[in-house]
């Protein structure tokens, strides 16, 4: 099954594909290559376990 998108989708999502590697380049040079995986797999488990990006009042 082969899966359509709209023009402005696919502009959307190659956008966003954009940033996240220019944001990875500056990780990586600022940090390191071990330090932006980790950063992103960190961000993809709480995409995926639903949990905030932002830390509650109570934990700061």
């Amino acid at each position: 099954m082969t899966a359509t998108r709209s023009p402005d989708e696919a502009e959307s999502k190659d956008h966003f594909f954009k940033e996240l590697a220019e944001l990875s380049e500056r990780m990586i040079v600022a940090h390191g290559k071990e330090f932006s995986m980790g950063a992103l797999v960190l961000a993809a488990r709480f995409i995926a376990e639903n949990k905030p990006f932002e830390r509650s009042a109570a934990t700061q």
